[in-house]
């Protein structure tokens, strides 16, 4: 039996987020925990998808979405609602369930009034949904940017306006053409973690770290289009992986 549960400023501390979960006294979560009180206030919403094993309910899915002037992406999308995360893992992949979730979204955008739901995919690298999930739902390409993001709506209206991208300051990326800058915010646990363990290891001050205390900053960052958090390696910008920490690592000997 499955199930999706609303998360929100009355049942957090008793009930879980769904990334970093296992390790909750860690910074990232600890620093989402309070990113993501002060965004209930701004009409975030967080739902876990529930499932049953070994006899016991747990998470494995989630998805986390917020009215257009506050998302935290490089998205100008007023008047929408913004899908920040989207995730199932594991062998609940390909079930519907991350159709279920996505449904979670249009629901509550139609009941807000809003001209309708947006979100990013990428053809690679993150942990963006697939193209294919918001197709599947009618969402329809509006916009698509370097290196290979677009961005995905589905309107309620003929007359809804058009979400798009917030352009790339060439301006901005001269600025850091070579070493290494992180960029982030307290939105992503992994992130956040990722920053505590440079920050020990940066005895030498190589490594630049900025850090988006608004969503604003975030939107209008002129840089990366995922907003959030990017890393800059010698001008090749990223997404969070496993293997990201060894590439700065990397790129610090030379």
């Amino acid at each position: 039996m499955t199930e999706i549960i609303d998360i929100n400023e009355k049942n957090i501390e008793k009930q879980e987020m769904f990334c970093k979960k296992t390790k909750k006294k860690l910074n990232g979560y600890q620093s989402k925990l309070k990113w993501i009180k002060e965004r209930f206030k701004e009409g975030l919403k967080y739902k876990l998808l529930m499932v049953k094993e070994n006899g016991k309910k747990t998470s494995r899915g989630m998805i986390e979405y917020i009215p257009g002037e506050y998302n935290w992406r490089g998205i100008k999308a007023d008047g929408w609602m913004v899908i920040h995360c989207l995730w199932v893992v594991g062998r609940h992949k390909e079930k519907g369930y991350g159709s279920r979730l996505l449904e979670c979204a249009i629901q509550d955008a139609k009941k807000a009034g809003m001209h309708g739901v947006i979100g990013m995919t990428a053809d690679k690298g993150g942990w963006l949904p697939k193209t294919k999930l918001y197709e599947k739902l009618g969402f329809e390409k509006v916009d698509e940017i370097e290196p290979y993001f677009s961005l995905y709506a589905k309107a309620f209206s003929k007359d809804a306006p058009t979400p798009n991208f917030y352009p790339i300051s060439d301006e901005k990326t001269e600025k850091y053409e070579s070493g290494v800058t992180i960029f982030y915010t307290d939105q992503c646990p992994y992130i956040v973690d990722l920053v505590d363990d440079i920050k020990e290891m940066n005895n030498k001050k190589k490594v630049k770290i900025i850090k988006f205390d608004t969503c604003m900053e975030a939107q209008e960052n002129g840089l990366y289009p995922y907003g959030t958090y990017f890393v800059s390696i010698n001008g090749k910008k990223t997404l969070y992986q496993h293997s990201l920490k060894r590439q700065i690592q990397n790129a610090l000997k030379k």
